[in-house]
């Protein structure tokens, strides 16, 4: 029996379950399959899945199992190796939004360059792992592994110190060119106010202006998007635009209801209507726009 057991990850890892089912379909694997998938929502005739199972039950099942694949979880590829199984793991990619970062490919290259399991890199290549596994020999278990286990566990903080560090960066950048846009948005409705042009025409031509330097900056700046093929430019400016037109459709609405419902002058509107729109833009930008930034 071949036990799959993703963890209580709470992101789908059903890229996995999806190699699997194909070597089933493909005749590489004859025996049962069963799946702890935790919150992975994936059906299969193929497989026997479980969402969460009690303590005992997995321990039941990772005794019966001749394999056991897993995620690079430091818990999950422990509860196989403390048992003495092949163990072939693989890691959850952020690329993937799997995780919301990559240390378990650290992880996992830690224990399978000590020799302790298996590591899938390229899922297409399951299948001759698994001819590999007949003849591996995993390294024993042994108490002084808890050395190299803190050496993981040491990585994984800083690395989730670093992955901190790197979310509150980008919105301080944000936040910072947020400010600078919002003063090229508020300096050109001034500008176009004092010349005596329409007040919304005036916000419209403002709201224009800082939609551009606004993408430039988020692309280079904040998201760190700088692929500059041009399907990429084209597809992150249109979804930039659709989404600021979206806003847009807050800032006229926001401006209307202060100017005409609370009696609030104009430059006051401007500058509150500008704070909630930033707080919305970097909403929109971070899921839709530059999301598979690098």
């Amino acid at each position: 029996m071949i036990l799959v057991t993703l963890g209580t990850q709470d992101k789908s890892f059903d890229r996995l379950l999806k190699q699997i089912d194909k070597e089933i379909n493909k005749g590489t694997i004859k025996e049962k399959v069963i799946v702890q998938a935790g919150y992975t929502n994936y059906k299969s005739d193929n497989m026997e899945i479980f969402d969460l199972v009690s303590p005992e039950k997995l321990e039941q099942l990772v005794n019966k199992a001749r394999i056991i694949i897993t995620h690079g979880g430091v818990g999950s590829i422990l509860t196989g190796i403390k048992k003495g199984k092949v163990v072939i793991a693989a890691a959850r990619l952020k690329k993937y939004k799997e995780h919301t970062n990559d240390h378990q490919k650290q992880i996992i290259k830690e224990f399978a360059d000590s020799g302790y399991i298996l590591e899938l890199r390229d899922f297409d290549k399951l299948g001759k792992l698994l001819d590999k596994a007949k003849n591996f020999k995993p390294k024993e278990f042994k108490s002084n592994t808890d050395n190299m286990i803190k050496l993981i566990d040491d990585y994984i903080e800083e690395d989730n110190h670093i992955s901190w560090y790197n979310k509150i960066k980008e919105i301080l950048w944000y936040g910072f060119f947020g400010v600078l846009t919002t003063l090229v948005n508020i300096a050109s409705f001034y500008m176009l106010d004092k010349v005596g042009l329409n007040t919304y025409v005036a916000n419209f031509i403002a709201w224009f202006n800082s939609v551009i330097f606004a993408f430039i900056t988020n692309k280079l700046f904040v998201f760190n998007s700088k692929d500059m093929k041009f399907k990429i430019f084209v597809k992150e400016l249109c979804s930039f635009f659709f989404f600021r037109i979206l806003s847009l459709g807050v800032d006229m609405g926001g401006l209307f209801i202060c100017l005409n419902v609370f009696h609030m002058s104009k430059m006051i509107s401007k500058v509150l209507m500008n704070v909630i729109v930033i707080i919305v833009n970097y909403v929109f930008s971070k899921l839709f726009v530059f999301k598979d930034n690098k």
